[in-house]
């Protein structure tokens, strides 16, 4: 059976520029969107808020959802990763509290398109989803019967 892994990312913008976490791997500092794996009591969107609360600091709920991508990474592994946007009325102090966040950075569309230390080819891809329009509502990947959701009973 294909398991692949469920990841979630969310795009951040404010101001005219985007939330990017550096995280070193192999010695190298390397961007990519806040993203992270779904835990088995959570939705989607539950999912992404606490992954942009755990490596940014921020509160902040997503508002849009962009993009599912199905990909391989190189070392062969497979990845559903739900994309979403935040929009946010101005740039913000971070705080991660995941250790292997090292920073985050507030950052241009074309700093990310161009850079040469993104964690992979989908932190750009997300980017230039974003730009293309990309939008629509939460309600296309809602839970059904979910059990942690009050009133299901």
């Amino acid at each position: 059976m294909f398991k692949p892994h469920v990841t979630v990312a969310c795009i951040v913008h404010a101001e005219g520029q985007f939330l990017v976490v550096e995280e070193t791997i192999n010695g190298k500092a390397l961007w990519n969107q806040p993203a992270g794996h779904l835990e088995a009591d959570e939705t989607l969107v539950e999912a992404a808020a606490r992954e942009l609360w755990e490596e940014t600091g921020i509160t902040a709920q997503p508002q849009h959802f962009i993009r599912l991508h199905q990909w391989i990474a190189p070392d062969n592994t497979p990845f559903l990763r739900f994309l979403f946007s935040i929009e946010l009325t101005r740039m913000c102090a971070t705080e991660p509290h995941d250790n292997d966040i090292d920073c985050c950075r507030w950052v241009s569309a074309d700093a990310i398109l161009n850079a040469p230390n993104l964690r992979s080819p989908l932190v750009a891809e997300s980017i230039r989803c974003w730009q293309n329009g990309q939008r629509y509502p939460l309600a296309i990947i809602g839970e059904f019967n979910w059990p942690f959701t009050e009133g299901v009973k």
